[in-house]
């Protein structure tokens, strides 16, 4: 993440910081023997809300570190690591 945009970086830690809270629930619910199906519902929530991050870095990344690398040069870097993120390399 480029360190000269801080909203950004802000929205980040904030998605981060719920996502903490919600992982935390579940672990609370584990240890109170809540049902089952409540506990994976919660878990489902917070799998979605990561891939929700997952797309917001991976959209800030191709909008500034990619785009940098390509006015670099870098093609091969950047082709090597978007294969190895999704684990195609």
């Amino acid at each position: 993440m480029p360190k000269k945009n801080s909203t950004k970086k802000e929205r980040a830690c904030h998605r981060l910081r719920i996502i903490q809270g919600h992982i935390n629930s579940i672990e609370k619910m584990v240890e109170n023997d809540e049902y089952c199906l409540d506990i994976l519902h919660q878990s489902l929530a917070v799998q979605k809300a990561l891939k929700k991050f997952d797309m917001f870095i991976m959209e800030d990344h191709l909008k500034y570190c990619v785009v940098q690398q390509a006015k670099d040069g870098e093609e091969s870097k950047i082709v090597s690591e978007l294969l190895s993120i999704y684990n195609f390399k």
